[in-house]
């Protein structure tokens, strides 16, 4: 209900790329959005980037250099650096794009997980049907340029979803046939 005119600290962007700065570890990275909030003392911002770091699975990794990191580990990082902030709203542009089958899949359990325990909105760009319904609760198709919306759709499994169950895979089927005709 408010328009987004700029940047705002209640929401934060997780790109296809981890973005992560190479001179900094994997704390220095969780904890530099931080450093923009007013009124946290770096014990605030530590413990904060702590937390992150656990909830993404890489505490113990909170001293690696990010060139010892695996694509997975980046992309968690750079989770870890998102959350942190505490947003009400987290973009993710296509985040496991580049990511191998199994690695994703961890992330899609992951995910679900994160989500249930902070409660955020996650608004997910994804060109990955599977993806899509596995994640989200609502589905919503672009056309092709200009983007307009096309169709939406309501998926009404239960949390935590498998991206491999039957019924996902019927639900994806139908919305890739849509997307299809969309685009035809």
């Amino acid at each position: 209900g408010e328009p987004v005119k700029g940047p705002g600290r209640d929401r934060t962007v997780m790109f296809q790329e981890s973005a992560l700065f190479p001179w900094l570890d994997v704390m220095g990275n969780v904890m530099f959005g931080l450093k923009l909030t007013p009124g946290l003392t770096r014990g605030d911002r530590l413990a904060m980037a702590e937390k992150n770091l656990e909830l993404v699975g890489l505490k113990e990794c909170a001293h690696a250099h990010i060139h010892e990191l695996s694509g997975g580990m980046k992309q968690r990082v750079a989770l870890a650096r998102a959350l942190a902030a505490s947003p009400r709203i987290l973009l993710m542009d296509e985040p496991f794009a580049a990511l191998d089958a199994m690695t994703r899949e961890q992330l899609y359990q992951d995910i679900q997980e994160i989500h249930f325990r902070c409660g955020m909105t996650i608004v997910f760009v994804t060109h990955n049907m599977r993806e899509a319904v596995c994640l989200g609760d609502r589905v919503v198709l672009l056309t092709p340029h200009p983007g307009r919306i096309c169709e939406e759709y309501f998926v009404d499994f239960p949390h935590p979803r498998d991206i491999n169950s039957s019924g996902l895979a019927e639900l994806s089927a139908r919305i890739t046939r849509d997307l299809k005709g969309a685009t035809a």
